[in-house]
């Protein structure tokens, strides 16, 4: 949109500004995702959640504007996935197979079971048990479901939650969840442990991930799905027992 004097309108010099903020994260969302998830929808949802950040600030001066926009693209971007259900129901359910084995092999064993142990549990070898990690790229800790309330009742996640009519992951992360998680992460593996603080700390690529841990980038998707299932299954295992 342009002024009476040619000149275009500040909104739309914010939008052409900050298009490739859009893409840039789009791309960083990516890679963490499985390869069903498309860019381009990312990137569309992205621009519409751009869009929103420029009709609602106020002040659109300096980078205080970026920071703002980044937090509406992201959350443009995860609403689009949420509503797409972009993991399908059978991954899901292999995640939550291998979070009930490790969770039944670490109350026998007294600690974290080796992927031998899971695998066997499981009834698979070792290979397809890399395989099943392998599928399950893009897995999360949380996702918006778990609130809800699971066929066999309450679901875990909602112990954690005190206040229902805040934004759930808001209410998580400041409250009991997050000195629970610190807990779960602390007993992780060394090397899950590692990964984890690189990925999401570093926020290295799993290409970059791999040449850090000598492993290739495959092996890296599949720690780290089996890293975030451990994390479920111990976060599970303490709503239950009131340990959080």
């Amino acid at each position: 949109m342009y002024t009476a004097h040619g000149k275009k309108d500040q909104k739309d010099v914010l939008l052409d500004q900050h298009a490739i903020l859009v893409k840039k994260l789009a791309y960083q969302l990516k890679a963490k995702l499985p390869p069903s998830v498309e860019l381009d929808d990312l990137i569309q949802a992205g621009m519409m959640g751009l869009l929103d950040a420029v009709n609602r600030y106020e002040d659109t001066h300096g980078a205080q504007f970026e920071t703002y926009a980044a937090q509406r693209i992201r959350g443009a971007m995860l609403d689009e996935l949420r509503s797409s259900d972009w993991l399908p129901r059978s991954i899901r359910k292999n995640m939550r197979d291998v979070e009930h084995a490790i969770s039944q092999l670490e109350q026998q064993l007294g600690q974290p079971p080796t992927e031998n142990d899971v695998a066997k549990k499981l009834n698979l070898s070792l290979a397809e048990y890399h395989e099943m990690l392998g599928d399950c790229s893009g897995h999360q800790l949380v996702y918006y479901e778990d609130f809800h309330e699971a066929e066999s009742g309450e679901h875990f996640l909602d112990r954690f939650q005190s206040d229902h009519d805040s934004d759930p992951i808001k209410g998580l992360l400041i409250g009991d969840f997050r000195d629970a998680l610190i807990a779960a992460i602390d007993s992780l593996p060394e090397r899950e442990k590692i990964l984890l603080g690189l990925y999401y700390e570093q926020e290295l690529n799993l290409k970059e991930i791999g040449a850090v841990m000598s492993v290739s980038e495959s092996r890296v998707c599949q720690l780290h799905s089996q890293a975030v299932a451990r994390l479920r299954a111990n976060l599970r295992e303490k709503s239950w027992t009131g340990a959080a």
